[in-house]
Order: structure tokens, then C-alpha cells, then sequence
């Protein structure tokens, strides 16, 4: 089984917690950094961390650098980087937005905080196909 670092982009609090102990609790990916906002996470990018993510999960409506704002960004500064979107919205314009923006792609976040374990099973999926298991 691989591991995946990953850095998680999400303004709620109690939301980014839920998220970050499924994904410590599913053992399939590291978690290098958590952030509120975009903004957080291009600091933290500028002062060149000791390891870099393989994939970033953003949510799309944040204060500050949103979702789309990170994709935009990561693309041209860390193209290795995926880009995994997220957003309570399971709109499929919200989902084809991202991607022809240039995320990998759009997972929509469960309806409660702590039905994380479908999601992160989700993610993990993507990013064997994306990244290779």
C-alpha cells in the first residue's frame, strides 16, 4: 500500500479536523502541513518545507486565496503537485470548473464532519489512479 504526503487547504476548523484524523486514521497518507487558506499555504510553499507534497486537497470557498486561486497557482509554481479539489457542492459545473482550471480533480465533501471515511477512501483512489499506487 502506498502512502501519499499530502497537504490539506481548509478554512473550518472543526472541518479540517474531522478531515485531517480520517486521513492519519486510513494510514494511506502523510500529512505534511494543514492550512486555512491559500494564502497559508503559499507561505509555507515560499519557505521551501523540508518535504513537498505530492498532492494538495483545497477547499473551493475560502477567505483570502480560494481553491481556484491554489490550482492557478500550484500549476505554475509547483506543476508536479496535484491539485485534488473540495467543496459541499456536488454541482458537476463545480467539478468540470476545477478540472479545466487544472486540478486533477473534484471530490465533494460528505454531508457531515465525521462521514470522512468514504472520502479519504475516495481520494486515495484518485490518486493511485493519477500518481500511481
Amino acid at each position: 500500500m502506498r502512502t501519499f504526503k499530502l497537504a490539506i487547504v481548509e478554512n473550518d476548523e472543526d472541518e479540517r479536523f474531522f478531515m485531517s484524523e480520517a486521513f492519519r486514521t486510513s494510514g494511506e497518507f502523510e500529512i505534511l502541513g494543514e492550512f486555512g487558506n491559500g494564502d497559508q499555504l503559499t507561505e509555507w510553499l515560499y519557505n521551501s518545507p523540508p518535504q513537498l507534497p505530492e498532492l494538495v486537497l483545497s477547499d473551493l470557498n475560502m477567505p483570502g486565496k480560494n481553491g481556484y486561486d491554489i490550482i492557478d497557482e500550484l500549476k505554475a509554481t509547483h506543476p508536479d503537485i496535484a491539485v485534488f479539489a473540495t467543496s459541499t457542492s456536488s454541482v458537476v459545473a463545480t467539478r468540470e470548473k476545477c478540472i479545466r482550471a487544472g486540478a486533477k480533480d473534484f471530490i465533494a465533501k460528505p454531508d457531515i464532519f465525521i462521514a470522512y471515511d468514504a472520502f479519504v477512501n475516495e481520494l486515495y483512489q484518485l490518486a493511485c489512479r493519477y500518481l500511481g499506487a
